[in-house]
């Protein structure tokens, strides 16, 4: 089964983000956090994107790039997870860095959900189980996103058509 949806505008975006959100929330639980990993260019909708992922968490906070303070937590209520961490690897110069922030310790943890912003940073310090997100400007002339999920359920693509092109890979 084949399910697509194509947005042009950055609400819609965040939409998209609420109903990854809501798919995410529905893997069954490992031992360790659920992460994800987003990459792409700068103004990609990377942000956007988990605006509307941790509105689809229920979580109530404003969610901005935290590019300087490089991690934030919000609590959760709820799913039977307790933190969601929003960290952002732009600023880094090696993936060890993160390391003395915590990161494995966050990653460790079954009660947490990450999202990592730059994670093509540190992706050899990225856990296996991590579900990639890719941004990728196509067309400037007009922002269009696109979800398709396909028949084998450990992947979903969202694809594109003019602007961007965001690809989600589930292992």
């Amino acid at each position: 089964m084949r399910k697509s949806y194509f947005t042009t505008h950055p609400n819609q975006t965040k939409k998209l983000g609420k109903i990854v959100a809501k798919k995410v929330l529905k893997i069954k639980r490992k031992r360790r956090a659920q992460v994800l990993g987003l990459e792409g260019n700068l103004g990609g909708g990377k942000t956007t994107f988990l605006q509307g992922f941790a509105q689809g968490l229920g979580i109530k906070e404003k969610i901005l790039s935290p590019t300087f303070v490089l991690i934030k937590r919000f609590k959760m209520k709820g799913f039977g997870f307790k933190y969601f961490y929003h960290i952002d690897c732009y600023r880094l110069k090696k993936s060890k860095e993160i390391l003395d922030l915590g990161f494995k310790e966050i990653i460790s943890n079954p009660q947490n959900i990450a999202a990592v912003e730059w994670a093509d940073r540190i992706r050899k310090i990225m856990p296996k189980n991590t579900i990639w997100i890719t941004f990728q400007f196509i067309n400037r002339a007009q922002p269009i996103y696109g979800l398709s999920e396909g028949e084998d359920e450990n992947k979903v693509l969202i694809a594109y058509k003019n602007r961007r092109k965001i690809r989600i890979k589930f292992k």
